[in-house]
């Protein structure tokens, strides 16, 4: 059978496989006077179009703007260190290390998505689209390609915008406000999945404000509007063909659409965006704290009547929050005017404000209201970590043994019993405890006294400010008798 023979029937049978899944979900009208006339041979048969939006005139009208992103990086040779361990040592891993002197990087290639945002060429992508290319070019809607400079990429929000030179002016899009985008409410994706070029797939938002764990920026639109592989820098439209966000991610055990599609929203999108023309980078306030969400079990350790705010984990030895009076313990409530509900919070108003202007800091300490003026800093690019001791003390009845932390301040966990309360609660051998029921913690007579002092005012937990790999946070121990 020939090729073309074979992929006629293999049409015709798929075809034929549609109509009837068709004409199965047609209710047959079974009197006579009822029965449509039968076509004539050969004529088609129209099919009314289905209950829905029509997203044609939107398409039409913003997929101009859209563009494909081409890369090319370069890739190191593999290394000798990937091997299996029975491999090495052996003379093939000699024989690959001479190779390997030899080996030249492997040139790269990747596909992704973008549009334009300005007349003059300036287009908004996604950093890992673009991040590491040693070149770009961009392919407009009309079919033109053309070289792109990449004038500032952002990391942290997976942001990056490029210049092309077209020597006219080109189609754009513009950012809405997706502070206004509700649940349900219908979405268009345009992009590049695959490498196929310019496609349009629509679905709804199926959620706002969604955290995977990407940042400390992280505040998703979550859709179910097909975004696959390739999609990564598109834009997500609402029905007025507003930008609504920045195709960025997806959920999918298979690499491929399963309905959950995470976009960044424009109205973090435009303000990264802004600045990296303005400046080529972000630049953001620093706070100088590590925060973390207060549940209830913390909000009673820490005599704090609400789960309301952020509770502040550490603070940065000479950050901008220590040399302001911030406290390891504080609870955040609000940023001058904006409340503050979750990390995610502090960390975007703290992001909104360049290095060097002034916040209000609204907190409570101790159960009671304090408000503190801090001046932001630049966010420097390294930390610290400390070093742990050797001697020993036992808290038995916690399931600990501490020992003095010769590298610095705090008690070190030497040891941690599998079957207690600290071991359920997260802790460690090598944390070091820094507070303990929001006293200093010197060595281990402190935590121990500092457990004692929490059981004579009848607290059912202690709170205790924990350090790990240079992080800080608070946890509640349950206090067991003892």
């Amino acid at each position: 059978m020939s090729t073309s023979n074979r992929r006629t029937r293999i049409i015709t049978a798929g075809a034929l496989a549609l109509a009837l899944g068709t004409t199965a979900l047609t209710p047959f009208a079974w009197k006579a006077e009822a029965q449509p006339a039968v076509p004539a041979a050969g004529t088609a048969i129209a099919l009314p179009r289905p209950a829905g939006p029509d997203f044609a005139d939107l398409a039409a009208r913003v997929g101009p703007a859209v563009v494909r992103v081409s890369v090319t990086g370069h890739a190191e040779a593999r290394q000798v260190a990937d091997l299996p361990p029975e491999l090495r040592g052996s003379p093939f891993e000699r024989f690959l290390e001479q190779g390997q002197r030899n080996a030249r990087p492997r040139k790269t290639m990747g596909q992704g998505s973008g549009f334009i945002i300005d007349p003059s060429g300036y287009v908004v992508t996604n950093n890992h689209v673009v991040g590491e290319a040693d070149s770009v070019r961009v392919e407009l809607a009309d079919g033109r390609e053309m070289p792109a400079k990449v004038v500032g990429t952002d990391p942290k929000t997976d942001l990056a915008l490029l210049k092309v030179e077209a020597g006219n002016t080109l189609p754009t899009v513009a950012f809405g406000d997706s502070g206004k985008l509700r649940v349900g409410e219908w979405v268009l994706a345009m992009g590049n999945p695959f490498g196929l070029g310019g496609t349009a797939t629509a679905g709804i938002v199926s959620a706002r404000g969604r955290q995977i764990g990407a940042g400390p920026y992280d505040d998703f639109i979550q859709t179910d509007a097909p975004i696959n592989p390739g999609n990564s820098g598109g834009p997500l439209f609402n029905t007025a063909g507003e930008v609504m966000g920045v195709n960025s991610a997806i959920f999918s055990p298979s690499g491929g659409n399963i309905g959950i599609g995470f976009a960044v929203p424009a109205s973090l999108a435009q303000s990264v965006i802004t600045q990296l023309r303005e400046n080529g980078r972000v630049e953001r306030g620093w706070l100088g704290v590590s925060m973390q969400k207060l549940d209830a079990e913390l909000a009673s350790a820490l005599s704090v009547q609400e789960t309301k705010g952020v509770l502040v984990g550490g603070v940065e030895r000479d950050g901008p929050a220590a040399r302001a009076g911030v406290q390891a313990g504080d609870v955040v409530t609000a940023v001058n005017d904006r409340a503050i509900a979750l990390p995610r919070d502090l960390a975007e108003a703290v992001a909104g404000v360049k290095p060097g202007g002034t916040v209000t800091l609204h907190l409570l300490r101790d159960g009671k209201p304090v408000t503190q003026s801090v001046t932001l800093g630049q966010v420097p690019d390294t930390r610290e970590a400390r070093g742990t001791g050797e001697e020993r003390q036992g808290q038995a009845s916690l399931g600990l043994a501490l020992a003095p932390n010769r590298g610095g301040e705090g008690a070190v966990v030497a040891e941690v019993r599998p079957d207690s309360a600290a071991a359920e609660q997260g802790l460690r051998p090598g944390d070091v405890i820094l507070r303990a029921n929001g006293r200093p913690v010197k060595g281990p007579r402190d935590v121990v006294e500092a457990v004692g002092a929490a059981r004579k005012d009848g607290k059912a937990a202690i709170a205790l400010q924990i350090e790990r790999d240079g992080g800080r946070a608070f946890l509640a121990l349950p206090l067991k008798a003892g």
